[in-house]
């Protein structure tokens, strides 16, 4: 290549690196980015605590949280210290070798669940793939070869990966990619009945979510954890929690599953683990830990020096500052001001959820989009699944003034939208 070519290449560069505009940004990524996402017309450039800026400049409240990844805010101190730390030391260097920020990630994790080993990945999907081959690995050593279904419940969601895309229970996801992998089975949410029935005798393990958030933010049933932890004893079967959006003090727990008085087998984690840094994890009992060995199963990037450098000054925040005993009282705040409105437009039908975790089931069909549009305009970003239930995911750290202006926004849209 010469001189000339070189320099042509780099002002190229350049002339791509000082796109500014949300218009360009949204026209850049439908030239060049694969069309796997219905995009807000929003470009956001930067995060501080709970709030964010577009690349107009325009300021929002966030009470996504980059869909419950950021727990602790966009941008914590602790996180940005340990990454600039780490990323002028050492990024990656592979599980080949013994990885410091790894190991003591893990013995935090340990030591704040009942669980007794970790294996690392990059997301929730990772974590979850990696306990369905767990609980299968687990169920042929211990019964033989017939022992490999997994049941789940209907409206879950697991992952995008083909195993946990089948494993989430929602034909909408599942369409276009047959034929899914065999193994699995499916059960209505709350039914204890119906999982009774499905629990035959080529079970290895039952997956669910203590609450379902893609699927609404539908919690489970006083009583029903503990009903399939009993099953799962009785059958001889595992019980793995999906903890990837609920865990880590979102519901006013670290793990929502200590809300129903449950442990599990298997455990997984992700999202805001690593305070913004791509990084999940998959915890298991020492009896069940003990079916994978040395080539079982293994992730490049798992659990590498960066991500656990950041996951491991998450944690420390997270337990440090207190902040799931705020979580639960913002949430409960939260939750009041909401069930308040309620009262006052009878479109809303439910408000449910557990901490922060909260989704307000509207009694239109459809209405999510244009009550997320509308709040967008005011400053305020939501999000919605099902069309017509709004789910509120504010970072930890939110404050009681910013639940009320959230929830008055709220209330202005639907006021606006004659609901």
């Amino acid at each position: 290549i010469g001189v000339g070519e070189m320099k042509s290449m780099s002002a190229a560069k350049v002339e791509v690196a000082s796109v500014k505009t949300t218009d360009e940004i949204i026209a850049m990524t439908g030239d060049f980015v694969m069309n796997t996402y219905g995009r807000l017309p929003l470009s956001l450039v930067r995060g501080e605590g709970t709030r964010v800026w577009d690349a107009e400049g325009r300021e929002y409240l966030d009470f996504v949280s980059g869909i419950a990844v950021n727990g602790l805010g966009h941008c914590h101190p602790a996180v940005v210290e340990a990454i600039r730390r780490q990323a002028g030391t050492l990024i990656h260097c592979s599980n080949l070798y013994y990885i410091e920020s790894q190991a003591r990630l893990a013995k935090i994790l340990v030591e704040n669940s009942a669980l007794d080993r970790v294996f690392f990945c990059n997301s929730g999907a990772e974590a979850n793939e990696a306990a369905i081959k767990l609980a299968r690995k687990w169920g042929k050593q211990n019964y033989g070869g017939e022992r490999y279904v997994v049941i789940t419940a209907r409206q879950s969601f697991h992952g995008r990966t083909l195993a946990t895309l089948t494993a989430t229970a929602q034909e909408k996801y599942q369409e276009g990619f047959e034929p899914l992998p065999i193994g699995f089975r499916y059960v209505p949410f709350n039914d204890l009945e119906a999982m009774d029935r499905a629990m035959t005798s080529d079970v290895c393990a039952v997956l669910l979510e203590p609450v379902q958030g893609e699927g609404g933010v539908n919690l489970c049933d006083s009583g029903y954890l503990k009903g399939v932890r009993r099953l799962c004893d009785q059958r001889g079967a595992l019980l793995i929690l999906d903890e990837i959006q609920t865990g880590l003090g979102r519901t006013g727990k670290l793990f929502a599953h200590q809300h129903f008085g449950v442990e599990p087998d298997i455990l997984t984690i992700a999202k805001s683990l690593g305070g913004g840094v791509p990084i999940g994890a998959m915890l298991a009992r020492e009896k069940v830990a003990s079916a994978f060995t040395p080539g079982s199963h293994a992730s490049t990037f798992g659990g590498n020096p960066l991500a656990t450098a950041a996951a491991l000054a998450a944690m420390e925040a997270l337990l440090g500052e207190g902040l799931v005993e705020h979580a639960a009282r913002m949430g409960a705040l939260l939750m009041e001001e909401l069930r308040g409105l309620q009262d006052r437009h009878a479109v809303i039908r439910q408000v449910r959820g557990l901490g922060l975790m909260v989704g307000v089931e509207l009694g239109k069909e459809g209405l999510g989009g244009e009550v997320v549009a509308a709040c967008q305009r005011k400053g305020v970003l939501v999000n919605s699944v099902h069309g017509n239930v709004i789910r509120l995911l504010p970072p930890l750290i939110v404050e009681e003034h910013e639940i009320k202006r959230v929830v008055a926004v709220f209330g202005e849209t639907l006021s606006e939208l004659g609901m």
